[in-house]
């Protein structure tokens, strides 16, 4: 188990606190729903865990196997619904290293798609997934 916390500090922002490491982010409301943006918003820091989930679970993967992934680097857009106002789809690139084996690659496509961020998301969000072998 991992304790975090967060405190509102007015003027719709929240300082979030790591327990085990004791680092911290902010976040803000987005322009859109009466904040100024300044941070990521906390659907924002949603598409930032499904990005960040999927490179660190395909980098541990091919650790293991010999695979170096390092500058590998993944975009992530967000779309937002009103009514309820939700996350309605999370678009991913994955920009990968092109010296990855071309029979290794459908692994680590599995092992991304398989991240436990992604697993935890509501079915209904649509998840959009490229993997691009351009670096």
């Amino acid at each position: 188990m991992v304790k975090m916390s967060a405190v509102y500090q007015g003027d719709k922002h929240c300082k979030l606190l790591h327990e085990p490491s004791s680092s911290t982010i902010e976040t803000d409301a987005p322009k859109d729903n009466n904040g100024k943006g300044e941070n990521f918003s906390p659907t924002d820091l949603l598409g930032a865990a499904l990005g960040s989930c999927m490179l660190t679970v395909m980098a541990i993967t091919a650790e293991k196997d010999g695979v170096n992934l390092k500058g590998s680097w993944a975009t992530m857009e967000k779309e937002m619904v009103a009514n309820p106002r939700r996350v309605s789809k999370l678009n991913v690139i994955l920009h990968l290293p092109q010296n990855v084996p071309h029979d290794y690659r459908a692994k680590l496509e599995d092992i991304a798609k398989g991240c436990p961020v992604k697993v935890s998301l509501h079915p209904d969000i649509n998840i959009p997934i490229l993997f691009h072998y351009d670096i």
